[in-house]
């Protein structure tokens, strides 16, 4: 006869098998989910991973940025995250960006929330993603901003642990399927759900650099962050040799050389914006 112990860790082993399954399960359905609402990708990421990714680790040590793409901090030193109380994992969608498509990241300048065009894509596949959560599993849902400064996250983090591709030397979330040509969007969830991990898919190890090459600023002809400073191997531009001051140059050239265009319901005209994408459209990731 077994002994009771034995029963027990039998029940206990044979539980955890169906609470793996039914999680394994659950994180299938979203990614089916998620691409039905109008996805191209979707993963999940553990909070707890998250929080110690690259990105999450570096933002308290570096520069305070102001640059294009920040808004006004209220307080909050711009770059760290506030983390909302309950959220355990991270859902992570992307929308293909084809080269044939160059409007889906055009900003104007004076228009309402949303913005773009592929951001307003992915607000409404969260949003409808959030609410099946909600109605059908039971989970809390937690939509963020895209700016970190306003509650958001560090999305190309969250993207390699949810299992969509890895940082390339273009400082890019690069994937097997699109490259870098993508957007994303990140929501937050009470579930405890575990991270997908990395891919172990790295195609920039013997790439000539051709993302390296095309940028207008020469953003990452130096080293800018090194490991003895900031105490971390994965860096910014892969090993530290990414200028987002270089970078930020050429956005505000590109903003001083708008087109205006008119906005429904508004008086004004807006001013419609088509930032640099060179270092993305000049991968050969994804191409093909």
């Amino acid at each position: 006869r077994l002994s009771s112990t034995v029963v027990f860790m039998d029940k206990y082993i044979k539980a955890q098998i169906v609470v793996e399954k039914n999680i394994n399960e659950l994180v299938r359905l979203i990614g089916d989910k998620a691409k039905a609402f109008g996805a191209d990708l979707a993963g999940v990421a553990s909070v707890d991973d998250l929080q110690c990714s690259p990105s999450h680790a570096i933002s308290e040590k570096m520069p305070e940025f102001d640059g294009v793409g920040t808004k006004d901090a209220q307080g909050w030193k711009r770059g760290v995250v506030k983390w909302p109380d309950g959220a355990r994992s991270a859902i992570v969608i992307a929308a293909a960006h084809p080269l044939e498509k160059p409007e889906m990241d055009w900003w104007v300048i004076g228009a309402s929330a949303g913005n773009t065009a592929g951001n307003r894509l992915l607000m409404g596949a969260v949003s409808e993603l959030a609410s099946w959560l909600e109605k059908e599993q039971g989970i809390q849902c937690f939509k963020l901003p895209y700016h970190i400064e306003h509650g958001g996250v560090y999305m190309k983090d969250a993207a390699v642990l949810a299992g969509l591709g890895c940082i390339g030397k273009n400082n890019m979330l690069i994937t097997p399927q699109y490259g870098p040509r993508l957007r994303l969007r990140v929501m937050l969830t009470d579930a405890e759900l575990p991270s997908a991990g990395a891919a172990g898919f790295d195609p920039c190890e013997d790439c000539p650099m051709p993302c390296r090459i095309a940028c207008p600023q020469d953003a990452f002809a130096d080293q800018i962050y090194s490991l003895e400073e900031y105490g971390q191997k994965e860096l910014p531009g892969k090993r530290g040799g990414y200028n987002r001051l270089s970078c930020n140059q050429q956005m505000v050239i590109n903003e001083s050389d708008f087109e205006e265009v008119k906005i429904d319901n508004q008086q004004h005209p807006g001013k419609q914006v088509k930032y640099c994408r060179e270092c993305e459209l000049a991968c050969p990731v994804g191409s093909e």
